[in-house]
Formats: structure tokens, C-alpha cells, sequence
């Protein structure tokens, strides 16, 4: 048996994963849950083979879980199933590891092909995705990107520079060579463009 754990916050959607991939005879379905810090303690108590996960959840993303499960002892292949069939999101997703990348309009049946290509060794990417996926590379650097998103937000650069342990003045550094870099006139439109873009 493939053993699964199942990260997805739409609890609707969560369920019926669960009931599709609990119809296929080889694989089961170990736990689902709703955010990525349940994800990570689930991932390392249960030691599953796969984790399908989304990006965007409540706590951690889907990829800042994929960064911390490889490094388990036991690491299990990731999946990111998601809505976003943006080439950002594909590209990070890859750097972080993971092994599959599928849109969640996936017929049920090639998901569980594609489960099964994982847990063999294979990566497996959405096909409409897969062309674009190396065209347009992400200018943001780590640091420009954790700032500008907490920018986007709405956090000021005063509270920004004390959770990331930054003075005021790199906190502006940052978001000044991201706008920069993004060749936009501010750090709303910058925000705008990187997460359209997936970069954030």
C-alpha cells in the first residue's frame, strides 16, 4: 500500500480527496488535514510515503512544508495540488523538491497514476504547465521576497525589521531593489506583480 497524508484547507475539497484516492486499491489515505503545521507534525509522526499538499494554507505554505519535510530522516515525496497554474509557483515548488505538481481540476484517475509515478521514483508535472514552467525566472531574491510579502500585507516597515530581526533601513533596501527589480513605481504594485507572477 502507497500510505497518504493529505494537506488541503478547504475542507469540502479535503473530503472528497479523500473518499477518490480511498477508492483506489493501492493506496490509503493515512490522515487529511487542514494547515501546514499540522502537515508538518503529521508528515514526521506518520512517516508516510507521499504528502499531497496545496500551496496556499493556513500557518505554513504547502512549499515551506516541502523545504522542511526533505529534510527528514524518512522524507516523503511530495505532491503539490493546487489551483495555481502560475510558472512562479512551479519553479519554487521544483527548487523546494517536490515531486509532482498537478492542477486540482486532475482527473481522479490520473492523480492516482501520478501517485503512483511518484512513489516510484518519476516526477510528474501538469503538461500545460510543464512549457512554461522555465520561461520567466524569478528576479526576487529570498530576503526581498519575505519583505515584500509582509509589505503586501500591510505590516509596517518598523514591525518588518523586528520579525526579521532587520533595521528600518534594510527593511527599505529590500523593498526599494524589489520594486526596482520588478520595474514598478511602488510596494503595492510590486506585491501585485510578484503574487500574479507567483513569486510569492
Amino acid at each position: 500500500m502507497i500510505r497518504v497524508l493529505l494537506a488541503e484547507d478547504q475542507a469540502m475539497l479535503r473530503g472528497a480527496l479523500v473518499a477518490l484516492l480511498s477508492l483506489e486499491p493501492d493506496l490509503e489515505v493515512i490522515d487529511a488535514v487542514g494547515d501546514g503545521e499540522a502537515a508538518l507534525r503529521q508528515a514526521h509522526s506518520l512517516a508516510p510515503d507521499i504528502l499531497v499538499t496545496d500551496i496556499e494554507m493556513p500557518g505554513l505554505s504547502g512549499l515551506e512544508v516541502a523545504q522542511r519535510v526533505a529534510r527528514f530522516d524518512r522524507a516523503p515525496r511530495v505532491v503539490v495540488l493546487t489551483t495555481f497554474a502560475r510558472a512562479g509557483y512551479l519553479r519554487r515548488a521544483l527548487d523546494a523538491g517536490v515531486s509532482a505538481y498537478l492542477l486540482k481540476d486532475t482527473p481522479s484517475g490520473q492523480l492516482a497514476d501520478a501517485l503512483r509515478r511518484v512513489h516510484a521514483g518519476g516526477r510528474v508535472i501538469d503538461p500545460a504547465l510543464a512549457a512554461e514552467g522555465w520561461v520567466e525566472a524569478d528576479p526576487l531574491a529570498e530576503r526581498e521576497r519575505q519583505v515584500l510579502r509582509l509589505a503586501g500585507e500591510g505590516v509596517a516597515a518598523a514591525r518588518i525589521a523586528q520579525e526579521l530581526g532587520l533595521s528600518a533601513g534594510t527593511v527599505r533596501n529590500y523593498l526599494s531593489q524589489a520594486i526596482g527589480k520588478l520595474g514598478v513605481d511602488n510596494r503595492i504594485e510590486a506585491y501585485r506583480l510578484a503574487r500574479q507572477k507567483g513569486w510569492l
